[in-house]
């Protein structure tokens, strides 16, 4: 059976409704850094889907041809992440989305070093006739984050924010963004294919002690 990152590792693919504090180790990730409204038809923010998921199956897909990578096991593809900001803006706010500073990403899984992702580039190139020079291989290190399960609407997020962020406060944490510590979502519901009501987000925002 294809090993699935969302069920054995359950703390920091489905946590419940309730925040919690988690502690989130380095990833790899292949990443697209752009900027604009993520909603924009034909905008930036489209183009990197194609980007990412087309390296993403490039490697899931490789043991089929006859590159081998060593440690490669079978695995479903994890679910796309964001990390999101503004220019002067602690965390985020949603009512000026065409000032958003992202990166859209995808985990990697542990077998694919640098080394692999650069072929993985240049055989998605080359098969698929398109440019993914954007594409970046990424290590996030996040750490000690405050975390909950979004159900609904992008736009209702602010609530369930306002709520993870009184639970830090009373835990002793204060939130911590900076230039290397977003407001970071994990997309769990397809909105191509979910209304919006039913969408899970997984939420996140790094946190000091405030001791």
């Amino acid at each position: 059976m294809a090993f699935d990152y969302k069920k054995e590792y359950k703390e920091f693919y489905l946590p419940p409704r309730k925040p919690g504090i988690v502690t989130v180790p380095p990833m790899n990730f292949v990443s697209v850094q752009g900027r604009g409204d993520p909603n924009e038809p034909g905008g930036e923010y489209q183009a990197a889907m194609e980007l990412l998921y087309g390296i993403a199956f490039t490697i899931k897909m490789s043991y089929k041809g006859s590159h081998k990578i060593d440690g490669y096991f079978e695995y479903v593809v994890p679910p796309l992440e964001g990390l999101w900001h503004q220019e002067g803006v602690d965390g985020v706010d949603y009512a000026h989305k065409e000032c958003f500073d992202w990166t859209s990403m995808i985990r990697l899984p542990e077998f694919v070093t640098r080394e692999e992702f650069d072929w993985a580039v240049r055989e998605a190139t080359a098969k698929k006739k398109k440019d993914f020079s954007k594409v970046e291989f990424f290590t996030y290190d996040e750490g000690l984050c405050v975390q909950c399960m979004h159900l609904g609407s992008y736009d209702d997020e602010p609530e369930t924010l306002a709520r993870m962020n009184a639970f830090a406060a009373e835990q002793g944490y204060a939130v911590d963004f900076s230039e290397t510590r977003f407001h970071h979502e994990l997309y769990l519901s397809d909105p191509n294919r979910t209304a919006p009501e039913k969408r899970k987000t997984i939420l996140r925002h790094p946190l000091k002690s405030s001791l």
